[in-house]
């Protein structure tokens, strides 16, 4: 890698302090075009690859309706985009977790500290009360939910009850990294905005934007450049060694079914032991290599060989999110998944 390494801890900004939006100018345009309208869809899936931005997008929507609550207001009328100046009441109180206006779903901490793996039921029927009966009169509540991919069963039918009774004035923004896994019946309650993969300089501007680091950095540009369009695959590859693991694991993929031991246990030591950026550079690696090999004009002709590739899928998710949640060796990981991969594509 001739681009210098960057630490592993780097400083980004989430969403809701993000207010620049790259790409996704017709998407954005069509959330005010239907905003102004005075139509409003009461909930919105905006789907598309991890890290491109549409959380970003979500949060920018939520900070423009909470800041002009009147679609039919002179400002809303003459805006071009859906920018709130930072410095804006609105804008700062999301930033600060402090508008009332807004409530956010996603994976919390447990009693421990650890991140939960998905959205719990009793998290999603915060929304009943957030949706209460003074809303109307309150003006606009905005719910955000990042990711509904994220929903346990329970929460997902949650979700799904106040889906089927929106309160007036209310708008959810789902967000979803595979819209085609979403329960049918909450899709079909939601009007769709699909995303696409950034350019390579979008993803350089908006990974700039959200650490602070020069567009000009050369382990930035190089990281962007190997993202494949995702701003987070791009912030993940700048943390460590992230470019060299990745390219270290795409050349054991290239050799299955065939596994060489001795390769596997040079990964695994390159994993470390917690070093949550590596272990995220490697799943993403498998989970490209999952998609590319699913992506197929006619999945009939090949439905056993899908079927064992995606439950393979369904287990390495699993024992990767043990692996993190209870701190585990890498090593073992990396065997168990190879060993998977290698006997599902026999």
């Amino acid at each position: 890698m001739s681009a210098r390494k960057v630490e592993p801890e780097i400083a980004v900004r989430h969403p809701r302090e993000t207010s620049a939006l790259f790409g996704h100018h017709e998407a954005e345009a069509a959330l005010l075009s239907a905003y102004r309208s005075g139509r409003m869809a009461h909930a919105w899936l905006i789907g598309g690859p991890q890290g491109i931005g549409k959380a970003t997008l979500a949060y920018r929507m939520a900070r423009f309706v909470l800041a002009h609550r009147d679609p039919a207001s002179a400002t809303v009328r003459a805006a071009n985009s859906l920018h709130v100046d930072p410095d804006d009441h609105v804008a700062r109180l999301i930033a600060s977790e402090a508008h009332g206006g807004l409530l956010t779903l996603e994976r919390s901490a447990n009693d421990k500290g650890v991140l939960r793996t998905v959205i719990t039921v009793d998290e999603t029927r915060e929304t009943i009360s957030f949706f209460g009966s003074t809303a109307a009169v309150e003006g606009w509540r905005v719910c955000i939910v990042d990711t509904v991919d994220e929903l346990n069963p329970n929460a997902a039918n949650a979700l799904l009850k106040i889906l089927e009774e929106p309160p007036q004035q209310s708008l959810f923004l789902l967000v979803s990294h595979a819209p085609a896994r979403v329960l049918a019946t909450i899709k079909s309650r939601c009007r769709r905005l699909s995303l696409r993969a950034l350019t390579t300089e979008d993803v350089v501007r908006a990974a700039a934007e959200a650490t602070g680091m020069d567009a000009a950095d050369p382990a930035l540009r190089e990281a962007a450049a190997a993202s494949e369009g995702s701003v987070a695959r791009t912030l993940m590859l700048l943390g460590g060694d992230g470019l060299q693991l990745q390219t270290r694991t795409a050349a054991l993929l290239a050799t299955l079914p065939r596994i060489d031991p001795g390769e596997l246990h040079a990964l695994g030591d390159s994993l470390g032991t917690s070093d949550r950026v590596a272990l995220a550079s490697f799943l993403d690696s498998i989970e490209r290599w999952v998609a590319d090999r699913l992506r197929t004009d006619d999945p009939s002709a090949e439905l056993p060989r899908l079927a064992r590739l995606a439950e393979v899928w369904e287990k390495i998710v699993r024992a990767a999110r043990d692996t993190e949640s209870y701190n585990l060796e890498r090593k073992p990981l990396v065997f168990s998944v190879f060993g998977m991969l290698a006997e599902a594509t026999r």
